[in-house]
C-alpha cells in the first residue's frame, strides 16, 4: 500500500454527542482507511456536545475523500467542514515583502523617501556600481519561468507555475537568506524571455531560469 503524505493532509471538523465517545469511533474509522492520524484537538466542549478537529495524512486526493466519507458515516457524528491543509497553507500566497527599516516619524520618512532618497539616487547615477551597496540588488534574485515545464506537471502556464515559484523563493530565503522573487512570464518565445530578463536586470543581482524548456540565463 502507498504511504500517506503530509502533502495530502486534511483536517475534518466534526460535532458529536459527548456520550457517544467519538474519539474512539474516529480513531477506528481512520485506521480502517489507512489514514495516519497526526492531531486530534477539542475545539468546543459542553455538557452534551463536543467539536473535534481531526487532522490526518492521506495517500492522495481520492483517499482523502474516502477518509472524510468514512468519518461522516459514523453514527451520531456530524461533519462540519473538511479542509485541505495544503490549500490552506497557500491561501494568500507563501511569500511577502517586509521593510527592513521602520517608518515612525517624519524624520524617518525624509530619509527613506523624499527628499533624502534623491541623494542616494544621484549617487548611483554617478556611480552605477553603488547600486549593489545601496539597494536590495546584491541580495536579490529573480526566479524566472515561462511555465512550460513545472515540476513534472508540464506546460501549465505562468499563472499555474506561480505556487512553485513562490516555494522556490521561500527556500532561497530559508536556506541561504537570499531574497528571491517569482517572475512568471506570459510568453514562451525564447527571444522575448531573454529580452525581458535583460530589461529587468537592474533590480536583481542574478536572474535564475527555472521550469522553462529553454533556460535563458544562469
Amino acid at each position: 500500500m502507498a504511504s500517506t503524505s503530509p502533502g495530502y493532509g486534511i483536517t475534518i471538523r466534526v460535532e458529536a454527542p459527548s456520550a457517544n465517545k467519538p474519539v474512539s469511533a474516529i480513531t477506528t474509522a481512520l485506521n480502517s482507511q489507512g489514514a495516519a492520524l497526526t492531531a486530534l484537538d477539542i475545539v468546543e466542549s459542553s455538557y452534551d456536545r463536543v467539536v473535534i478537529d481531526i487532522t490526518c495524512d492521506t495517500i492522495d486526493a481520492e483517499h482523502a475523500d474516502r477518509v472524510a466519507k468514512t468519518v461522516s458515516e459514523i453514527p451520531g457524528l456530524t461533519v462540519r467542514k473538511v479542509s485541505d491543509r495544503t490549500f490552506l497553507l497557500h491561501l494568500g500566497g507563501k511569500i511577502e515583502i517586509q521593510s527592513k527599516v521602520q517608518i515612525k516619524t517624519r524624520d524617518d520618512l525624509s530619509r527613506i523617501y523624499t527628499p533624502g532618497v534623491a541623494r542616494v539616487c544621484m549617487a548611483i547615477a554617478e556611480e552605477p556600481s553603488d547600486a549593489r551597496r545601496l539597494t536590495i540588488k546584491r541580495n536579490t534574485v529573480a526566479v524566472v519561468t515561462d511555465g512550460s515545464a513545472v515540476l513534472g506537471l508540464g506546460n501549465i502556464g505562468p499563472a499555474a507555475a506561480l505556487p512553485v515559484m513562490e516555494g522556490k523563493a521561500a527556500l532561497f530565503k530559508r536556506f541561504a537568506n537570499v531574497d528571491a522573487w517569482p517572475v512568471c512570464l506570459d510568453t514562451q518565445d525564447v527571444d522575448e524571455i531573454v529580452r525581458t530578463v535583460q530589461i529587468i536586470a537592474p533590480v536583481y543581482g542574478t536572474q535564475i531560469a527555472r521550469t522553462a524548456r529553454h533556460p535563458c540565463v544562469s
